[in-house]
């Protein structure tokens, strides 16, 4: 290595250790980060030991649940009745009191995956879940659009539905998602394939421990296929932010730097693109790229090695129009959202801020 090369370098982990320092002043320090999320595990630990079998039970997720307080971030709740819980199949009914327990099958064939049929098993006292449900081949099935109008809890004048919550604005500043989902208690089958992936990342202790946590079902369907209004999807937010607890914190500050990366790109890309790329989709890259040991060693002085992986593989997926979900590949995150004209635009957009990049990092 001659001495241009050296002071490039040399330059480079200056950069990066002073990158590193102001992330922590921005996101949090490593300290910091475990206070924010241990005061929320106890708080939910507190709130599950008093529940009633009837009660609905509350779940903060999203950037506060994982240890951000990043300026603008929003608040998502995650909402579910105790006494109601879908099943993958017959067999498992046998886990639950039936007298006390509304059991809902999961019902998967001609779906997408990822994507599903809820069949109500028994009957519920819930007046809004029986009023969302609908007959459909002499079986008796929860629609999700008529759930999610049937749980708007119009908190606030001005909310509407995004995606599968109800969105608005607490005091003109602070966003909020809400979701009324169902719980369920065993992994999904077709997520089978993570827990085979799990080699280095995460330990077995998480894996089984996210297995033991289950999933949830969000009320929004697909719109592809049939019963686009019927459908749930399958969301993974429990074990999504035990995977961001286990980062360390060069990785989970990586994570960050790409959250507000994207908030700063979405200001230069066109009307047509700005609403294309979300922070799952920068989640998800870092998800793959630390499972798949692409950065072997995350320190603070790779920070900027870090984020450039992550964002040329998100790079890579706009050019393919591909974007695998992290438990289940089968399921195409960018499906009816990047593709013709849109997905050509932003790869190029994209590009171009990927050479502007190269030329500051020197990569």
């Amino acid at each position: 290595m001659d001495f241009s090369s050296r002071n490039v370098e040399t330059g480079l982990q200056h950069l990066c250790e002073s990158v590193f320092v102001r992330l922590c002043q921005i996101v949090g320090t490593s300290v910091q980060v475990a206070i924010r999320r241990e005061t929320e595990d106890i708080r939910e630990m507190e709130q599950r030991r008093v529940s009633e079998n009837d009660d609905v039970i509350e779940m903060l997720s999203g950037s506060k649940r994982k240890g951000f307080s990043l300026e603008g971030s929003d608040m998502d709740l995650m909402y579910w009745l105790n006494d109601h819980r879908v099943i993958w199949d017959m067999c498992q009914s046998e886990y639950y009191y039936t007298e006390n327990k509304t059991l809902i099958l999961f019902e998967s064939s001609e779906s997408t995956p990822g994507i599903t049929l809820l069949e109500s098993l028994t009957p519920t006292t819930d007046r809004k879940v029986r009023s969302a449900c609908v007959p459909m081949n002499d079986r008796l099935y929860i629609s999700s659009s008529l759930y999610r109008q049937q749980t708007q809890t119009n908190l606030l004048p001005g909310s509407t539905e995004h995606g599968p919550c109800e969105s608005g604005e607490v005091l003109g500043r602070i966003e909020y998602d809400i979701a009324q989902c169902f719980a369920c208690d065993f992994w999904p089958p077709s997520a089978s394939s993570w827990i085979n992936r799990c080699h280095s990342w995460p330990e077995r202790e998480i894996v089984d421990d996210i297995i033991r946590n289950g999933c949830h079902f969000v009320p929004i369907g697909h719109p592809q296929g049939l019963h686009e209004h019927e459908k749930w999807r399958i969301s993974f937010s429990v074990a999504e932010y035990k995977l961001v607890h286990t980062m360390n914190h060069c990785q989970f500050l990586s994570y960050g730097l790409l959250k507000i990366f994207l908030k700063d790109v979405k200001d230069k890309l066109s009307e047509e693109t700005n609403k294309l790329l979300c922070s799952y989709h920068m989640k998800t890259a870092v998800f793959w790229v630390i499972q798949q040991n692409v950065v072997p060693l995350w320190f603070p002085q790779h920070l900027l090695a870090g984020f450039w992986v992550c964002f040329k593989l998100l790079l890579k997926w706009v050019y393919e129009g591909i974007c695998p979900n992290f438990f289940i590949p089968q399921n195409n995150l960018f499906l009816t959202k990047i593709h013709g004209s849109a997905q050509r635009s932003l790869f190029l957009q994209l590009q171009s801020i990927t050479e502007s990049l190269h030329q500051v990092l020197h990569y």
